[in-house]
């Protein structure tokens, strides 16, 4: 049984491996390469989708109708809005947002009387919480909107906020 050594520095360093185990080693790092060269592995990094056109509108109204279309939008006390009522500076205004339901799919952000309403819109995977945190920008007093999907339906929420120095021109 050969072992592999290697020197480092002008020190003998001996590690107990043996030939057919470098070879081994050496063998399913080339053959993990050649796979993933061929296209058959996938970074495991999230690729978002997206919506440009729902960013860039200005209204509430459109940025919905482009991300859900004619889909029936519920009003529900399941969704709790958790900020501030009065914030002082429109900058940085931290939010959090539940959904007490089952199944939730997506929640989505907006400010109404901000120049771009849509915030952020969050996909979630089949078996996370429904809930997020962030921190958005809001240029006016004015209502945050979350709309939610879950089960398959909309749901929506609001909760008005006053802010007393503006965090978002145009």
């Amino acid at each position: 049984m050969e072992k592999v050594q290697e020197s480092v520095g002008g020190s003998h360093l001996s590690m107990n491996i043996t030939r057919r185990q470098l070879l081994k080693i050496t063998l399913a790092g080339g053959a993990t390469g050649l796979a993933y060269a061929a296209g058959l592995l996938r970074p495991l990094t999230t690729r978002a989708d997206w919506p440009n056109t729902a960013f860039a509108v200005k209204t509430e109204q459109d940025a919905l109708a482009i991300l859900y279309g004619d889909e029936e939008i519920t009003s529900s006390d399941a969704i709790k809005i958790v900020v501030h009522d009065l914030v002082e500076n429109g900058a940085v205004v931290p939010v959090k947002v539940t959904a007490e339901t089952k199944n939730v799919e997506s929640i989505t952000i907006l400010v109404e009387k901000n120049p771009y309403p849509l915030i952020a819109s969050f996909e979630l995977g089949p078996d996370s919480e429904g809930y997020v945190a962030t921190r958005i920008k809001m240029g006016e007093s004015s209502d945050i909107i979350t709309v939610v999907r879950a089960n398959g339906k909309l749901y929506s929420a609001r909760k008005f906020v006053e802010v007393t120095e503006g965090g978002c021109g145009e």
